[in-house]
């Protein structure tokens, strides 16, 4: 299964120039290239964006920053973003959970 770069900007929510840009910088992103040149990222380009996401966006590294820790210990580094992104999924489940529960009727002893 392929990605196409917009599908990729689309997912985490940034502009598609960035998605090559950070292509160029980072080595472990691979896309193959179709017959008209387009960019085709696989689910591991797309798991290796969200690290190098997670490293720049969230924790505020800088390009060097991110790409120094991705060479340190890269296994280390990915099981982290991953722990991480699966809080953040925890957390979202758990506030619709808190949302779905705030909305219920409140029932009185009467009832």
């Amino acid at each position: 299964m392929y990605y196409k770069i917009g599908e990729v900007a689309k997912m985490f929510q940034v502009n598609t120039s960035l998605i090559r840009f950070w292509e160029k910088e980072f080595d472990i992103i691979k896309p193959k290239k179709n017959k008209k040149g387009n960019r085709l990222f696989t689910p591991e380009d797309v798991e290796n964006f969200r690290i190098i996401y997670h490293l720049v966006k969230e924790r505020g590294f800088t390009l060097k920053g991110a790409k120094e820790k991705l060479n340190q210990n890269r296994d280390k580094t990915i099981e982290n973003a991953e722990i991480v992104i699966s809080l953040q999924k925890i957390k979202t489940f758990l506030l619709d959970l808190k949302e779905q529960l705030d909305n219920l009727p409140v029932l009185t002893d009467q009832e």
